[in-house]
């Protein structure tokens, strides 16, 4: 019998995909569960998934490889998609993918099966990425290719045996790991509907949080960061450490309007206490180790490395070469950053770098000011020769209609006659 890898969540798409895979395709059922910082019970969803009827199924510890090898790059390149979304979810796919391929070369399988619908993000980031590792692996999704509404997967779940709650589930859509977690579906999906309190699990209400600031400092060596008030820590205690911290005091609350890559507009809500603290931290860093040329060009390439991310297309050639510049810029990206959070704010109020670009003798106004003020003079005459030598033979605004916000209703001049070019 042929074999099957299946992304196993333990969710309801998940379980019933089991049976499903073995009646409609004849495959043997490998299930792979991948702990990402979900915070669930693994040897429970181990224990389900061959309840249910699969051969063989393991738990990988991802943890670390999530944290080092796709959030910290992310943060060095301050990859978020639209400027809000951190990317947590998109960033967890790409590993999934690469864990999955592997435990299908081990175990000698044909396909890989996941349990996305064909509305969603992660279908897409899935099969890019398993066809860019795996191009002859087969790809499988249940819930793409039943298309069946709950009712109808609760009925075939019990004719088969396979537990499913009683009691009516939350209406959302959710999905964690250590970088974040997105929630969707139910009220949510109207725009107009504010997130109601039982959306958010990370974060207090900022209304209820505490009256009283907390100040954290963060260290980063080459734009990763290492410790938090000077107490040196893996990726994983970090983040975890921070998401309680910064969610205590109602930071990474997110609200967004979002364009999926399949082509329609979704609301999503996120919560990432981590990521906006980080995100916020090491751009304030680059902004006082990087120069200017370096850090105007890497907003640019940040916006590149964000749609990409979403996009699916993490192991490409484009996201290879970015990471590469990304590296470069992260050489001197050393330092210490205070971070203000108070009732849903995060605040950068300090910023300290061995590799500092900031010169207090040449910034200050103060006695010790080092600035050349003559010099001043020269570089604006040359700075501004081109304007003026134009400005000479090419008056501004000769020989053309005034702006229409100029023009009066109708085109007309002030006093109702035809406007005329002066």
């Amino acid at each position: 019998m042929e074999k099957v890898v299946l992304a196993y969540s333990g969710g309801l798409d998940t379980s019933v995909a089991i049976p499903w895979l073995h009646e409609h395709y004849g495959l043997d059922v490998i299930a792979v569960t991948i702990d990402v910082g979900n915070e669930r019970d693994f040897t429970a969803i181990r224990e389900k998934a061959l309840r249910t009827g699969a051969s063989t199924a393991y738990v990988v510890e991802a943890k670390d490889l999530f944290v080092k090898h796709f959030v910290w790059p992310a943060l060095q390149a301050d990859a978020v998609y639209e400027g809000t979304y951190p990317l947590a979810t998109a960033l967890a796919r790409p590993l999934i993918a690469k864990i999955l391929v592997d435990y299908a070369r081990q175990e000698g399988a044909t396909a890989i099966a996941h349990g996305c619908t064909g509305k969603g993000n992660d279908q897409v980031r899935f099969d890019v990425s398993i066809g860019a590792l795996a191009p002859d692996l087969k790809i499988i999704a249940p819930v793409r290719e039943w298309r069946w509404g709950r009712d109808e997967e609760i009925a075939y779940a019990q004719q088969h045996g396979i537990p499913v709650p009683i009691t009516a589930s939350s209406p959302y859509s959710i999905d964690e790991n250590l970088w974040g977690r997105s929630i969707e579906a139910g009220v949510l999906e109207d725009p107009w509907v504010e997130p109601p309190a039982d959306v958010w699990a990370w974060t207090t209400d900022p209304e209820r949080a505490p009256d009283d600031p907390v100040y954290v400092e963060i260290d980063f060596e080459r734009g990763i960061p290492v410790a938090l008030d000077g107490q040196r820590l893996d990726g994983v205690t970090l983040i975890q450490r921070l998401n309680a911290l910064a969610g205590q005091h109602g930071v990474g609350r997110l609200d967004h309007i979002e364009n999926r890559r399949i082509g329609i507009k979704s609301r999503e809500v996120y919560e990432a206490p981590a990521a906006v603290v980080l995100l916020a931290a090491h751009t304030e860093l680059e902004k006082l180790t990087l120069s200017k040329d370096q850090w105007d060009f890497k907003q640019l390439v940040a916006q590149q490395m964000a749609r990409l991310i979403y996009d699916g297309l993490w192991f490409s050639a484009h996201h290879q070469d970015l990471a590469a510049y990304v590296a470069s810029t992260q050489r001197f990206v050393t330092g210490t950053v205070r971070v203000r959070l108070h009732k849903g704010a995060c605040r950068v109020v300090g910023r300290a770098s061995q590799f500092s670009l900031y010169s207090h003798s040449l910034a200050t106004y103060d006695r010790g000011d080092t600035f050349s003020h003559e010099a001043a003079v020269g570089f604006i005459e040359l700075w501004g020769l081109p304007l003026r030598t134009q400005a000479t033979v090419q008056p501004l605004g000769a020989g053309s209609e005034p702006p229409p916000s100029l023009l009066p209703p109708g085109g007309g001049s002030a006093d109702g006659e035809p406007a005329t070019r002066p």
